[in-house]
């Protein structure tokens, strides 16, 4: 099974399979060498990015990632300042702390390769690590797979089942299962969930993880609302959610409020998350980077705007919402180059729509008809961002995924939670329509609005 904590994890943007993955791949190479006592012959690292990373790891910040993974660092505790200070210094010096504990010469325009004519074996974000002695004789090769919101996989052990599994209470596969073992259980979705992560870990451990988790998020909307200035990547494009936030604080004790206000408060949300992530800073993967703010922002829009919120509910929210995501990341994906923008943001609607409408007393059969409308309307979504920053039209799309979310829940809430397609047959078209989708369409930057701007 796939743990909350696994589908939620604290990192750096821009990105989580682009930047998140390949820091993780890195540190791993690093570990391994280090593990085995080779760090006393290591003379030189060179690493090769293959398919997506290559057409997009520019802007997606990968070669970064790389420096940091490779330095010993890891995205969930990484201090996202600090991490620009380190990079600089590697291009500057030419010389990188190894795993943190042996300097070596190492310069990133030539060690690190963007091999766009290759293509990858088994996965569109591949990484290739070699390291050399002094002799110039290749010591270790280790060749790994970013496969969507932070995981990484070694690649010869992609498709594989892990060598030990924790025995759970609910072992489920699909939305079937759920609903069938809530059922016979008499639990919520949430409480499915709850009693899984149990089995591996004591409950408080479980609330204190989940709490955590979500006093990133709110801290990352607190801190895009107030952050004014350019994002980096060379398209100008200017932070907006202070000016909204300004507008919407400034108006918020007037007579004549519209109604439609609430929906402006909600793409502030996340919109600030996606700036924020835009920029390089501490976010949670939900379930990926590119997608970070929709589940921070519908939650956000159930803790402060409406009536009977709680921890708990917050809690429930999570725990939900995790269980969606967990099916998209077992029978599809969630990775943007393997099918497309409706694995990132698309998901990430599905799974805020199902925790809203969870704590909004929906039943079971109702949290899965919300999931099911929140995927169902962003089928074939492209991932075509522009100069291949997560940007435009990514800032964006989040807000109107956090919109469509609370949509999707308060429509599958006005009913009793039977409907024609089932979220597993919306998951198994999710998965078939990205594996027919071009390329082009599935974070490379070369079709879509990024093929095209010059044109609008």
């Amino acid at each position: 099974m796939i743990s909350v904590f696994e589908l939620f994890k604290i990192g750096i943007g821009p990105s989580s399979s682009h930047t998140v993955g390949p820091m993780k791949a890195a540190a791993s190479f690093s570990e391994a060498l280090l593990a085995a006592g080779l760090l006393p012959r290591l003379d030189a690292v060179c690493v090769t990015l293959f398919g997506s990373l290559a057409w997009t790891g520019k802007g997606h910040g990968t070669d970064k990632a790389v420096i940091l993974g490779l330095a010993g660092h890891s995205p969930e505790t990484i201090d996202p300042d600090l991490a620009e200070t380190l990079v600089a210094s590697v291009r500057r010096d030419r010389l990188l702390n190894f795993a943190g504990q042996l300097s070596i010469a190492f310069d990133p325009d030539t060690a690190i390769r963007f091999d766009r004519m290759a293509a990858p074996l088994q996965h569109p974000n591949t990484l290739a690590f070699i390291a050399f002695d002094r002799e110039g004789e290749i010591m270790q090769e280790e060749r790994w797979c970013s496969v969507g919101g932070g995981f990484v996989v070694r690649e010869s052990d992609l498709g594989r089942a892990p060598a030990a599994i924790t025995p759970i209470p609910h072992p489920f596969r699909s939305a079937r299962d759920l609903l069938e073992m809530g059922a016979a259980s008499h639990l919520s979705i949430a409480e499915l969930v709850f009693a899984n992560e149990a089995a591996s870990r004591a409950s408080q451990d479980i609330e204190h993880e989940l709490d955590r988790i979500v006093e990133v998020m709110m801290a990352c909307i607190d801190r895009g609302m107030v952050t004014h200035g350019e994002l980096p990547g060379g398209l100008g494009v200017r932070r907006r959610a202070p000016a909204l936030y300004h507008k919407l604080a400034t108006s918020a004790g007037a007579n004549d409020r519209a109604q439609h206000e609430i929906l402006d408060w909600v793409s502030l949300y996340a919109i600030a998350v996606n700036e924020e992530n835009a920029a390089g800073s501490r976010v949670v993967t939900a379930p990926t980077n590119g997608a970070a703010g929709i589940v921070p922002a519908t939650l956000r829009y159930y803790r402060d705007h409406c009536r009977g919120a709680s921890a708990a509910g917050v809690r429930q929210f999570l725990l939900t919402a995790a269980a969606i995501g967990a099916l998209f990341k077992m029978n599809a994906s969630i990775s943007g180059a393997e099918v497309g923008c409706q694995g990132e943001v698309g998901v990430a609607c599905s799974m805020a729509a199902a925790g809203l409408a969870a704590v909004l007393g929906g039943s079971n059969a109702q949290i899965e008809n919300a999931a099911e409308i929140g995927m169902e309307h962003h089928l074939g979504m492209t991932c075509d961002p522009i100069g291949g920053l997560v940007q435009v039209p990514c800032i964006e799309r989040n807000a109107f995924g956090a919109i469509k979310a609370i949509s999707a829940a308060s429509l599958a809430l006005q009913g009793d939670g039977s409907h024609i397609v089932s979220l597993d047959k919306v998951i198994a078209t999710m998965r078939e329509t990205g594996r027919d989708m071009q390329s082009k369409y599935k974070e490379t930057s070369l079709g879509g609005l990024a093929a095209n701007l010059a044109e609008c």
